[in-house]
């Protein structure tokens, strides 16, 4: 096996390893009046480890999400899906390294966890988040941007289902109405919806200066539950991210996958083009 094709299954299970994340996650969501934890990476990580060779699967899920964040750090810093060298382009390549660093985490607490060390608590970790990033100079307006920038991903996820624009990155035709297109639109339109939900509470706890205010998919959803008639859009959003998990199932078989060359990568870094 060479190289390329390393990479190749370093970013298909990447891929399998969030979608099982996020069945679990729904799966939480789902059942949470009879099943323990909430509706949140931590808790579906623990749901795992409480399996028969729970220590066995987690540290799979871990090395699984690893090969992910190679794969996001292979299309944020060497532009391994192509994007144009224009702003939107850069901002796409952003949000793909912020990803790297969320899923970095995750696989970290995945694998401390296999191995019997704590992997830390929270719903995400976004409370924690907006307290660091508070805690900052001007960190008020940073958790500000941040907000901005879960809504803003939010739509833009959302409008990728919605204009079945995953299908440029698929060996699948994305115009055909087959059941894995229709459960890759409803599964990214939840994930989007969850997002932007995440992103206005950020925004709220920087206008109250108060990062008890943020919260993570667990207050997401809490909070969609607490809505007229919240019981039935929770159970759609609840199982969009189930479909969202399979979403990352059909990438996982239909992605097409580019492994750039060391070269390549520092050609395609904005500072090797500053002298």
């Amino acid at each position: 096996m060479n190289t390329r094709s390393k990479f190749h299954m370093l970013a298909r299970a990447g891929y399998g390893a969030r979608g099982i994340v996020f069945l679990m996650i729904a799966g939480l969501a789902l059942f949470s009046s009879f099943a323990s934890g909430s509706p949140d990476t931590q808790s579906a990580l623990q749901a795992i480890l409480q399996q028969p060779f729970g220590r066995i699967w987690i540290g799979l899920i871990g090395l699984g999400l690893a090969g992910f964040v190679v794969w996001r750090l292979a299309q944020s810093l060497g532009n391994a899906d192509g994007q144009e060298d224009d702003l939107k382009g850069y901002a796409i390549r952003a949000a793909l390294f912020g990803s790297a660093i969320t899923y970095a985490g995750l696989a970290l607490t995945s694998l401390l966890m296999a191995v019997q060390m704590s992997g830390g608590g929270g719903s995400g970790g976004e409370e924690g988040l907006a307290a660091w990033v508070m805690a900052q100079p001007f960190g008020r307006y940073l958790a500000g941007i941040i907000g901005i920038g879960f809504v803003v991903g939010g739509v833009v996820t959302a409008l990728k289902g919605i204009k079945r624009s995953f299908g440029r990155y698929l060996d699948l035709d994305a115009e055909k109405n087959s059941p894995a297109v229709l459960i890759s639109i409803y599964g990214l339109v939840a994930r989007g919806v969850v997002f932007g939900i995440i992103g206005v509470f950020f925004l709220y706890a920087a206008f109250t200066v108060d990062p008890e205010q943020a919260g993570g998919m667990a207050d997401a959803l809490a909070w969609v539950h607490a809505l007229p008639f919240g019981g039935i859009i929770y159970a759609i959003v609840a199982l969009g991210l189930a479909a969202f998990g399979i979403y990352n199932f059909v990438e996982a078989r239909y992605r097409r996958i580019n492994a750039p060359e060391v070269g390549d990568i520092r050609q395609k870094l904005p500072l090797s083009r500053v002298h």
